[in-house]
């Protein structure tokens, strides 16, 4: 393995996620403008290109790669993909290979996903009402999800459900959504919404719900206990006493968690973007295409953007603003 990969920070970047797509069967109203413009297939990394790409970061010390979009299982072949990456899984160079999916090509690949190694998955889910989902998605279907997360719980998949906090749209479903998941032995992470991308007429000041109220009302219900668990990652977690589950908070807005990032991001294109929160990024797939027999340039140049990774991000909407915007969606740089 070469030098590991350590930021001006002193942060050591062992995760990678990669979009494989920009592409998604779903239209989520904080994600995605209804009428989207998807990429050329010719700008998007081949699978050749992705697998070449993450097996150099994993030389690099990578140690946990997840897979996103889009909706990464809408990708054709991508089970390919998914089977090349468990060579690493095999040797011992990769710690985890893993995904975040809409659930709506689970009931078709869990059993494939299982078996390539996948251990455990995220599933966005932000309500159990039928009405609402397809709102919310505009184009979703709520019992293709639920059959596609069932078919992942009995591949032996461990499931945590991410669910985007959005006022006046689920703020009654906290609870309901608690007992769910821990009556179907899931975790569950709230997300506050992100400034990211121009969505038309939605407002991200409207849909805009502080996590720390979120949390003040299940306390109303239920015993929480914080734990130490810190993955390098967003997620803050508390133990519900009463039903023994894990329940995380992702707080871009009300708690900047960049202290302690250890990930970058991989769009589908290779564009390496070093912060979520961040317009800068590098274009890899130059060093990819123009040197195919020559990993250096690329090494060098993923060394040339880990060396610009900023200490964090700005978004803020405390003054009634949406500070920090990024004009990409979310679905470009990937979930």
């Amino acid at each position: 393995m070469s030098t590991p990969l350590i930021d001006p920070f002193l942060r050591p970047i062992d995760y990678l996620r990669v979009s494989v797509t920009d592409r998604c069967d779903f239209r989520c109203v904080y994600c995605m403008s209804e009428n989207m413009t998807f990429l050329p297939k010719k700008e998007l990394l081949t699978l050749e290109e992705l697998d070449r790409m993450c097996s150099t970061f994993i030389g690099l010390g990578v140690q946990k790669l997840r897979i996103t979009g889009g909706e990464p299982l809408v990708r054709r072949d991508i089970m390919t993909f998914f089977r090349a990456m468990s060579r690493h899984l095999d040797a011992g160079h990769l710690q985890e290979l893993t995904l975040t999916t809409n659930g709506s090509q689970l009931e078709r690949f869990a059993d494939d996903l299982a078996a390539a190694g996948v251990r455990r998955i995220n599933v966005s889910l932000d309500t159990m009402d039928d009405r609402k989902f397809a709102d919310i998605t505009r184009w979703g279907r709520l019992p293709q999800v639920l059959r596609g997360i069932d078919a992942a719980r009995k591949a032996g998949l461990r499931i945590k459900i991410n669910a985007v906090a959005l006022k006046g749209f689920n703020e009654d479903e906290l609870l309901p959504m608690t007992e769910w998941c821990a009556r179907e032995d899931m975790d569950l992470t709230w997300i506050e919404v992100m400034p990211m991308g121009d969505i038309g007429n939605e407002d991200r000041l409207d849909q805009y719900w502080r996590l720390s109220d979120l949390r003040a009302r299940l306390a109303e219900h239920y015993t929480l206990t914080d734990l130490a668990e810190r993955t390098g990652g967003p997620a803050r977690y508390v133990r519900i006493e009463q039903t023994g589950q894990k329940i995380g908070f992702i707080t871009p807005l009300t708690h900047n968690f960049c202290e302690s990032c250890n990930r970058v991001r991989l769009t589908c294109t290779g564009e390496l973007f070093m912060c979520l929160g961040q317009e800068d990024n590098a274009d890899l797939r130059a060093g990819l295409r123009n040197h195919p027999h020559d990993n250096a340039p690329l090494e060098n140049a993923i060394r040339e953007a880990i060396a610009r990774k900023p200490k964090g991000h700005d978004f803020d909407y405390s003054r009634q603003t949406v500070d920090g915007r990024v004009s990409r969606h979310m679905s470009h740089t990937g979930g």
